[in-house]
């Protein structure tokens, strides 16, 4: 049990609300979390309950009481990770595919969320939660580098990069067809399908800018395939995937967004076997570059494709000579 936190505003300075002094004495809470320890009683001023917007004058003592954060109804699962940086503030993981990052209904276990409560004996706590802060999602069947953060304070200042669209994201992803320019620009708005709701589009009436860079790595002529490499400016649910899959380059392995037509049109056939092999997008978070939320220094972190995708690509250099 945590101990009241006791604070005394001095004599001669500005009158000042109640909620601001606290988010400056309090850096690691965010405004929302003090706001409920207001509403709650938790907050004393001269030990009486006070409202957000008083205005301390001098000499007032305030008492804050910050109670121990809960666990998730989810528990703890021994589950084994691949640790690329960890400290006191967050955890960068290279994700596999096939693992849910949030315990969702149909996923309440062996989730990324599930795996982090067993590995990290330091969580402070997010928003009075005794869990990881996920700031950012891949897909379920996307493979790569992504990072959780493990309090509050960390929790809110990656989140503002991401707001910010500072953080640094390329992907590498192998979609079908030839795509014609070295690169380019997708900026296209994406919001739920219209019709299908589990499926995203950029016919939605509700959609949100989403801006997508692309540059060719490869073309391999003979199999219609074109390998990319791929910067986010935006983070969209199943943004690449949309985008490209509305330009008629759906990606490859795509169960979701029309690309197992396209496989069946491979004539290869050990590629088309690697292809259904596969059973999932051809698509891998390389790299993910952000300022550490504490410490405020540039960190960037790569991974390169895993094995399922390596098989494809390794036959492609080597039918190609690349």
């Amino acid at each position: 049990m945590s101990e009241p936190q006791r604070f005394v505003f001095p004599f001669g300075r500005a009158p000042e609300r109640l909620d601001r002094y606290l988010a400056e004495s309090l850096p690691e809470q965010t405004r929302a979390q003090l706001k409920r320890l207001i509403d709650e009683g938790r907050v004393l001023l001269d030990d009486s309950r006070v409202k957000a917007g008083c205005r301390l004058k001098g000499g007032e003592v305030v008492v804050v009481d910050i109670p121990d954060p809960t666990p998730m109804e989810t528990g703890p699962e021994n589950i084994p990770l691949d640790i690329l940086f960890e400290d006191e503030h967050l955890v960068v993981i290279d994700k596999p595919a096939g693992m849910v990052v949030h315990p969702a209904p149909g996923h309440d276990s062996g989730t990324l969320v599930n795996a982090l409560l067993h590995h990290c004996g330091d969580l402070a706590g997010i928003g009075g939660v005794l869990r990881p802060g996920i700031v950012h999602r891949l897909d379920k069947d996307t493979s790569g580098v992504m990072v959780a953060t493990k309090n509050d304070a960390a929790h809110q200042a990656m989140a503002g990069q991401f707001k910010r669209h500072s953080i640094r994201r390329q992907y590498l992803a192998l979609v079908h067809g030839l795509v014609e320019a070295e690169t380019g620009t997708v900026d296209q708005p994406i919001g739920r399908h219209p019709v299908d709701r589990k499926k995203m589009s950029g016919r939605s009436r509700q959609g949100r800018r989403a801006v997508t860079r692309w540059k060719v790595l490869q073309r391999f002529d003979q199999d219609r395939l074109t390998w990319l490499r791929l910067t986010l400016e935006t983070g969209r649910t199943h943004q690449i995937r949309v985008h490209f899959a509305e330009m008629n380059h759906p990606l490859v392995g795509d169960p979701v967004y029309g690309s197992s037509k396209k496989t069946g049109t491979i004539k290869d056939i050990e590629l088309r076997k690697l292809v259904e092999t596969l059973a999932r997008q051809a698509l891998h978070a390389r790299l993910l570059g952000f300022e550490h939320p504490a410490k405020g220094e540039y960190l960037e972190f790569r991974s390169e494709p895993p094995e399922d995708l390596q098989r494809i690509l390794s036959y492609l250099a080597e039918k190609y000579r690349v």
